[in-house]
């Protein structure tokens, strides 16, 4: 139970759950610290950054989104927080002209991202709050002094009141052990969607650019690809005249059955079916894959994978312990917007348990 105002609080992931939280608890006054075991902020809001030498000898460079390639904003709460967003030029609507063979979108569906890159939102979310980069955590325990935080067999020097874990249930799963075994059996039991994503830049010919040049996504009916974008046309995006930026993102079924492949193998097939799928070669400049093994939460709930118990988050007001995250598809909501909402309804946990004003978490500007 939080018995200090303000309390001290780490939360665990930078992704769009842990960077709201975090940043709707600092604003309210407590004393908060991110940890994450990437580089930065962002999670799968994610650009990849890259460089390789050209043909000529020159160096060349490039920025591709292989994370979520959008978000949509159905919920009034998460519709003002874009909005305020776009106010700030840090989203951006997105009306991606579909390619001739793809499936169609949902017709109400409005796509946004962030701009320049994704991993900026959260970025901004966070920009007051101190955050421990490249922070593995394994183990959390408690003594007298509050939360202690374990990674690469060292023992974090501060002590927290609260901890907060927003990532991926594999990963909370362990964490859970030993702390709140019935979240650590449900958690374990989520299947997650992995996904397989090809990121690159290749030579554009007159032919394949002319064939091309109307549309910036494409949904596959058939074969290993979900998804087919245009980087570089996307809001924000440089042009880069003589060259195409391609992300290409496998399916989740696909995926899951070659997760173990060689990334060079997976490589070769996500290229060919590329090229399948435009009807020519692809000239590369530089091609990379990326495995993200928990890519998305799962499609549908069974009866082996019910709701979990409380709709939009877990906390336990005794231990000052709680999870988010788009695992609780929060008000029905999914990705980006679920996660969103379910970190806020966390905040609001936390902030009854601790008797402090609500008010901060209805301004996340």
């Amino acid at each position: 139970m939080l018995s200090r105002k303000p309390a001290s609080i780490a939360v665990i992931g930078a992704g769009i759950a842990g960077a709201a939280c975090a940043q709707a608890l600092h604003q309210a006054g407590h004393a908060v610290q991110v940890f994450d075991k990437s580089r930065g902020a962002g999670g799968r809001l994610a650009t990849r950054r890259f460089e390789w030498i050209q043909e000529n000898g020159s160096e060349g460079r490039a920025r591709l989104d292989h994370g979520a390639l959008g978000f949509v904003a159905r919920s009034e709460v998460f519709r003002a927080f874009v909005q305020t967003m776009q106010d700030k030029g840090l989203v951006a609507p997105w009306q991606p002209a579909l390619a001739p063979d793809s499936l169609a979108l949902e017709q109400d569906l409005a796509l946004y991202v962030v701009t320049p890159e994704m991993p900026l939102l959260c970025k901004h979310l966070l920009a007051d709050v101190p955050a421990q980069w490249s922070f593995a955590l394994d183990r959390l325990t408690r003594d007298a002094t509050g939360w202690r935080l374990h990674a690469g067999g060292q023992v974090h020097p501060d002590a927290f009141d609260a901890v907060v874990l927003a990532i991926p249930p594999a990963q909370a799963a362990p964490l859970l052990n030993g702390l709140r075994d019935d979240w650590a059996r449900f958690a374990s039991l989520v299947p997650m969607q992995p996904c397989w994503t090809l990121m690159g830049v290749a030579r554009e010919e007159d032919a394949s650019a002319a064939r091309e040049s109307q549309w910036s996504l494409a949904r596959p009916e058939l074969g290993p690809l979900a998804w087919v974008i245009r980087n570089d046309r996307r809001p924000g995006r440089a042009a880069d005249p003589g060259h195409a930026h391609w992300v290409v993102h496998a399916r989740a079924g696909w995926s899951r059955l070659n997760l173990e492949q060689d990334a060079g193998w997976v490589k070769h097939q996500l290229c060919t079916a590329l090229e399948v799928f435009l009807g020519h070669e692809v000239r590369w400049a530089h091609a990379v894959v990326h495995r993200w093994r928990y890519a998305l939460p799962p499609l549908g709930r069974t009866p082996a994978h019910p709701l979990p118990p409380a709709p939009q988050h877990w906390w336990d007001e005794r231990l000052g312990l709680g999870v988010c995250g788009d695992l609780f598809t929060a008000n029905g909501m999914e990705g980006v917007e679920g996660a969103y909402l379910s970190a806020l309804a966390l905040v609001q946990a936390l902030h009854r348990s601790a008797e402090v004003d609500v008010a901060a978490t209805k301004d996340m500007a």
